[in-house]
């Protein structure tokens, strides 16, 4: 199978790349630089929103595409033209251009739990509408619409996969305001002390980055006759709270949790650490799964950085 992935050089972009070279699948990877790329992958570098970069990809023919690429949470909400010009310009065109290319080829497209808004409701599951908030969560659930249109005349076949958090990200910058998730695992690695930004009892839907890639290349086979007409699915996430979160990964750093204090920011953790439960019968249904208990997700987390 010939793979087109977009950001392809990124986090959750990278572990996909590795298992999908691992099957024996030909990559053709795109991101804005190439070195993030895995060794194997075709390597495009480029904007998504040039029309040539997003033309050199599918050149060679493309039989599935996994969507990733995206100007992610913080950044979009302080560049909203960028968000527009790469989240939903530069995907609707690729759609199309993919299309032309192989009509109703499969597409799974990255999505975000930010496409139900805050403040969450009781209980997150399959019937709970989308009420986004952020410019980034907004700009996700119109691409989330174009997936099922675009599906439903027939162009492409697509799925859709709402992300929770995904741990751990690798240490810097990100443009993620819930960095926070991944930086408690850098610094208790590390053996630091951290100044957790939300409260020991606040709650997130986590799952590791090896977890989210076994998902996306379970996407690419699963029967869309599965799915929701939306297309579209949460993935299946552990619900835990940041205290038993560090306390379960200084149990596998060998450190004391003692290290870990908290200094709760209101709106943060309003915005990403009161997470309600969370049902996701359709995902699992169609074969999706989380990584089973916290410490598989905690010990899967660390191998990654």
């Amino acid at each position: 199978m010939r793979v087109v992935v977009t950001g392809a050089g990124g986090f959750v972009g990278r572990e996909i790349v590795a298992l999908l070279l691992e099957r024996g699948d030909a990559v053709v990877g795109i991101d804005t630089v190439a070195g993030g790329i895995p060794g194997g992958a075709t390597a495009i570098a480029g904007d998504l929103g040039d029309a040539t970069v997003r033309g050199a990809a599918l050149a060679g023919g493309c039989d599935a595409l996994i969507h990733l690429a995206t100007v992610p949470g913080g950044a979009a909400e302080a560049d909203p033209a960028a968000s527009r010009r790469i989240n939903v310009d530069a995907m609707y065109d690729l759609l199309l251009e993919a299309a032309a290319v192989n009509p109703g080829l499969r597409v799974v497209y990255a999505s975000s739990i930010a496409v139900f808004g805050d403040p969450l409701p009781a209980l997150v599951d399959d019937a709970t509408p989308l009420s986004p908030k952020m410019i980034y969560g907004g700009h996700k659930a119109m691409m989330e619409h174009a997936v099922a249109m675009f599906s439903n005349r027939g162009l492409i076949d697509g799925v859709t996969v709402r992300l929770p958090g995904i741990l751990a990200r690798p240490k810097g910058p990100s443009g993620m305001k819930s960095a926070f998730m991944s930086d408690l695992f850098h610094a208790l690695k590390a053996g630091e002390a951290f100044t957790c930004p939300v409260s020991a009892a606040g709650t997130i839907w986590a799952q590791s980055v090896g977890q989210c890639a076994r998902n996306f290349i379970h996407a690419l086979t699963l029967d869309t006759s599965l799915l929701p007409p939306t297309r579209a699915v949460t993935l299946p996430a552990l619900c835990v709270t940041m205290g038993d979160l560090a306390a379960q990964i200084a149990r596998e750093c060998g450190v004391s949790a003692g290290l870990v204090s908290y200094a709760p920011d209101a709106a943060l953790e309003a915005a990403f650490a009161a997470q309600p439960p969370l049902e996701t019968p359709a995902a699992q249904r169609a074969g999706f799964a989380h990584d089973g208990d916290l410490a598989t997700l905690v010990a899967s987390a660390l191998s990654t950085i």
